[in-house]
Parts: C-alpha cells; sequence; structure tokens
C-alpha cells in the first residue's frame, strides 16, 4: 500500500508482518525479489514465519513536499523513504534522484539492501529512498534546496542509529554534506556532534572514509579476482565491457586497468563505443571525458557501435553499472562473455538470468558484487561513531577480507545445494536472517 504524505509532512505507517504489501503501481521490480526470496528459502527450507516477515516492508514513508525555485514558483516533490528490515542493525540504503522513480522501486532495493547486509554479515538492514525527479533540470541550488526540503520532511525517520542513507543515482558526496548539515539543525546543539553519522558516503573533509567513493567499483574488482582465481587465470589477461560509466562502472574500470586488464567497450545513455585500437579504452582519459562531456559518446579513440553490437562485443567479463533490467533474455543471448559481474542493482531479469544459465556464463549477482558500497559504508559508520579515521590501505584490505568471506560462503552454498549463484547468495543472507530470529524471537 502506498502511504503518502501531506504537503508538509510525513505519515508513517508499519505494515503488519502477517499481511503481504499490496503493490498496485509497476509491481515487477519487487515481485521479482520475492520470487528470488522464495526460491532460497525453497532451498533451504527457511522458517516459514521469516519467510512472512520478508515478505512486506516493515516501515514505508512517503513524503510530497514544497520547494522554492529559483524563479520564485512552488514545485511539489514526492519523495520516499522504505525500511524494510532491521533485526541486523540500522537499516541502510541509498537516496536517488531519478525521474522513474516509484514506491515499487524503493520497495525493491529495500529489500535487495536487507538480503545484501545479511550475505557480507555487516549489522545493518535494509532500506532505501528516492525522489522522483531529474535533476538535471534543476540548479544545484535548486537540488541543494529540495535535498534539505526532503531531509526536513523525513525528520525523524533516518537517524545514526536508526537509518542510515548513503548516496545513489544522482546523488553524491556534496548530496550527502548537504543532509547532515540540515539533519543537524533538527537537534538540539548539545546534540548535533552525532549528526555526522546520519548518512556515509559524504567528503572526506566533512566526515567521510577514505575510499568510500572507489567502493562498489573496488568490491566489483575484488570478486572478478576471485573468481579469476578459481578459473585458474590472471586478471591482468582478462578483456572486458562496462555499461555505465558512472561511480561503479568508472571506478571498476579505473582499477581493472591498473591490473592490466583490457577494456573493449562501454555504453552509458549517451550511445555505445568501441575501441578502435587492439590496446583497448584507456579508463582514465574516458572518466575525463565523461566528467567533462556528461556521457562516453564522442571519445577520441573509440568509434560509435549500436547497442547490440556492443552486447555483443567478445570479451571475458561484462559489468553492467547502469540500472534495472538491462541483460534481458534477448540481450542475454548476444552476450559473448564468460562472466556477468553485477556491479548495479537488479540489472537482469529472471529471463535474462535463465539465458544465462543455459548458456553457461557465469554470473556474480549484484547482492555480493555490488556489496562493496554498503561494507564501506560501514567502515565510515564506524568511524564516525567511534570518532576514528582509517588510512586507505586499511579500508581496502578490511573491504577485501570480508568479500572473500562472502564469496567463500556462497561458494559453498552452491556446492552443498547445488545452486545457481544468485539463488546461493540469497540462501546464505536467509540463513543469517532466520538465525538471528530463531535466537532473538519474534515479540511478544
Amino acid at each position: 500500500m502506498t502511504h503518502t504524505a501531506a504537503t508538509l509532512e510525513p505519515t508513517r505507517t508499519s505494515t503488519p508482518a502477517a499481511k503481504p504489501a499490496r503493490h498496485e503501481e509497476h509491481p515487477q521490480l519487487f515481485r521479482r525479489v520475492q520470487e528470488q526470496i522464495d526460491r532460497a528459502a525453497d532451498a533451504i527450507a527457511l522458517a516459514p514465519e521469516v519467510r512472512k516477515i520478508l515478505g512486506s516492508p516493515a516501515c514505508e514513508v512517503g513524503v510530497k513536499f514544497p520547494v522554492r525555485m529559483d524563479d520564485g514558483r512552488i514545485e511539489i516533490f514526492s519523495g520516499y523513504r522504505v525500511q524494510h528490515n532491521n533485526v541486523l542493525g540500522p537499516f541502510k540504503g541509498g537516496i536517488r534522484y531519478h525521474p522513474d522513480v516509484s514506491l515499487d522501486e524503493v520497495r525493491a532495493l529495500a529489500a535487495w539492501m536487507t538480503i545484501k547486509c545479511a550475505l557480507v554479515d555487516i549489522p545493518f538492514g535494509g532500506g532505501k529512498g528516492g525522489v522522483q525527479v531529474d535533476p538535471a533540470t534543476l540548479s544545484r541550488r535548486e537540488v541543494e534546496r529540495m535535498t534539505r526540503r526532503f531531509v526536513y520532511a523525513l525528520g525523524a525517520n533516518i537517524g545514526p542509529g536508526y537509518d542510515v542513507p548513503a548516496p545513489d543515482v544522482n546523488t553524491d558526496a556534496r548530496t550527502m554534506a548537504w543532509i547532515v548539515d540540515t539533519y543537524a539543525a533538527t537537534l538540539p546543539p548539545q546534540e548535533r556532534y552525532r549528526a555526522l553519522a546520519v548518512v556515509t558516503g559524504k567528503p572526506v573533509s566533512a566526515g567521510g572514509s577514505v575510499g568510500r567513493e572507489k567502493a562498489t567499483g573496488q568490491g566489483v574488482v575484488d570478486l572478478i579476482e576471485m573468481w579469476a582465481a578459481d578459473q585458474k587465470c590472471k586478471v591482468a589477461d582478462l578483456t572486458y565491457i562496462v555499461q555505465g560509466f558512472g561511480k561503479v562502472g568508472s571506478w571498476a574500470a579505473r582499477i581493472l586497468k591498473d591490473k592490466g586488464a583490457k577494456l573493449l567497450a562501454v555504453q552509458d545513455v549517451t550511445g555505445a563505443i568501441r575501441s578502435s585500437t587492439p590496446d583497448g579504452l584507456d579508463a582514465d582519459a574516458l572518466a575525463e571525458h565523461v566528467k567533462l562531456t556528461g556521457g562516453v559518446a564522442g571519445f577520441t579513440g573509440a568509434r560509435d557501435v549500436s547497442l547490440d553490437e556492443f552486447f555483443s562485443v567478445q570479451a571475458d567479463v561484462f559489468i553492467p553499472a547502469a540500472l534495472e533490467n538491462q541483460v534481458t533474455d534477448r540481450t542475454a543471448r548476444l552476450l559473448n562473455v564468460r562472466l556477468v559481474a553485477e556491479g548495479a542493482n537488479g540489472p537482469t531479469t529472471p529471463e535474462g538470468d535463465a539465458v544465462l544459465r543455459e548458456r553457461g556464463i557465469g554470473v556474480l549477482p549484484d547482492v555480493l558484487c555490488n556489496a562493496g558500497g554498503v561494507i564501506v559504508s560501514y567502515f565510515e559508520w564506524l568511524q564516525n561513531r567511534g570518532g576514528a579515521a582509517w588510512d586507505a590501505a586499511e579500508v581496502d584490505q578490511r573491504l577485501r577480507e570480508i568479500l572473500k568471506r562472502a564469496y567463500a560462503r556462497v561458494k559453498d552454498m552452491v556446492r552443498e545445494k547445488s545452486l545457481d549463484w544468485r539463488t546461493a547468495g540469497y540462501a546464505v543472507a536467509l540463513s543469517r536472517i532466520e538465525q538471528v530470529y530463531a535466537e532473538r524471537g519474534i515479540f511478544p
């Protein structure tokens, strides 16, 4: 059920665990998450009460809030914060600004965060938020006013020990700094010191962690390295293609370049390009080009290709790092790779998954492959709460250790239950959640 607030204040409703949530608007994405959970739950005989609890969000917040635009007029924006489950710890998940943001999408992303945090065994639950807007149509000052007004509208629904947002699509470190400043202004002066931990992904100068910006891309590369070791090959010998060249795709590409891997093709909203030389594309130069022009189109040393040609490029690894539903049954049949390493959330449809399995293409699922961001967010949160600061080497080492343990757990589950990697990842996460409910019980 969609719970919509009045124009100025949010409404807060808790969905009873015994009743499945109603999904009136575009239900496919959240339904897909539930199907994935059900498949894994069947494989491990998950306790029915835990399955029922995870079948709907614990809480959904919907707000409509006014923002004064640069020309003086008032616009009303719609925003959401969905809190799926917090049995392991505070709700955790990004805030995205996108015209296609919907309550169903945010529900699905929040549920994925629940699974992701449980899989990598960090003490967070799943949450997600967003505002339905195209930020490219707003000035910087308008985006700032919208951000601050959204935080004010959410009120006590976020907090350092309760719900901790982070950057996501079209939000960044500067956005998080605005959130900290606004949230702090709502607290009594003697409590404002704790505002720093209300979000992660902040600028380092404003309490952020070194390594956070590249964390998701770093995690993708770490897991590709683990897969390569299992395949008895070296990362330096790999070729790869990337969809989306934002925070995740560009960092993964730059880190892979440093390890000797070769980038053959990239696609984003501006088009698709392929290297014109056998040496591949220079990921660092491409990142600078994207920063200056807003997309990969027109990059020197590359030629334009169609979307189908991009998907058909022969390479070892494909990194989808854009939005959901990109690897469909059709595009999965075009792929000419050995591995899909999911840097984005939900990039593969169920039909696409079936084709990948049929064709024997390996998959590092999103709940594992892009978990680097939330892991380093956890590190930032710990540093803020404890007044500490870790160096880059310590952050990278701790990230790799957590991912290595998670990778091993999923691999063991694959062998033990004869599951695909996605279902095995969910099974590992559900087992962890089930263990906590078994030990704590369910009130009353």
